[in-house]
């Protein structure tokens, strides 16, 4: 061998170089993460006017921030063991990372603003889920298609024709039931006779 290092360092340095890479990966991740974060977060206060609202939000996202931090301070720490030589796990570092998400966004769903924001988005959603209903059962009829409408329509015509039906069976079941007694009734006075 011509190399000047042992093999193990060499292994050593692979290993050593693998973690810092994995680690500035998560960090950058981090960064956007939080970026992200910040940015829509600030879109969504932006637009609310209550103060107690802000507020409210502001302080969600300082807890979610502090949070972000504390896990950046784990991988810090976890990462110095790991250049100590204590045996790491790989699948902490992604543990640390998606704890500390499901932390932060409990943080920041937890707000009245975010419960509002939320709320407009889902009246939103209802919003253009209607219009977006109104507008094919519009084409279905301008083509010449049976709507939802007229479906329901059609239904609740057969069930009141039904009902009809079953009212006038009743009826003629007692005009039955009425001649057979009168029939019965004219036998037997001939009998009689």
């Amino acid at each position: 061998m011509s190399d000047s290092q042992p093999p193990q360092a060499g292994n050593w340095n692979a290993f050593v170089e693998q973690w810092n890479e994995q680690f500035l990966e998560a960090l950058e991740d981090n960064m956007e993460a939080q970026a992200q974060f910040v940015e829509s977060w600030s879109d969504a206060v932006g637009e609310m006017s209550e103060e107690e609202e802000i507020s409210d939000g502001v302080e969600g996202y300082a807890r979610a921030y502090e949070s972000w931090m504390g896990a950046s301070e784990q991988m810090v720490e976890r990462m110095n063991d790991v250049l100590e030589g204590e045996d790491v796990d790989v699948e902490e570092f992604r543990d640390i990372w998606l704890n500390t998400a499901n932390e932060a966004f409990k943080e920041v769903m937890s707000t009245t603003a975010f419960a509002k924001m939320t709320g407009e988005t889902v009246g939103d959603v209802l919003e253009l889920q209607q219009q977006a209903d109104e507008a094919s059962q519009e084409t279905l009829r301008s083509l010449g298609f049976a709507t939802e409408e007229d479906v329901v329509e059609v239904g609740d015509r057969l069930v009141e024709l039904e009902r009809r039906q079953h009212d006038v069976e009743r009826k003629l079941d007692r005009v039955l039931e009425h001649l057979e007694h009168l029939e019965g009734s004219e036998t037997e006075g001939d009998s009689e006779q």
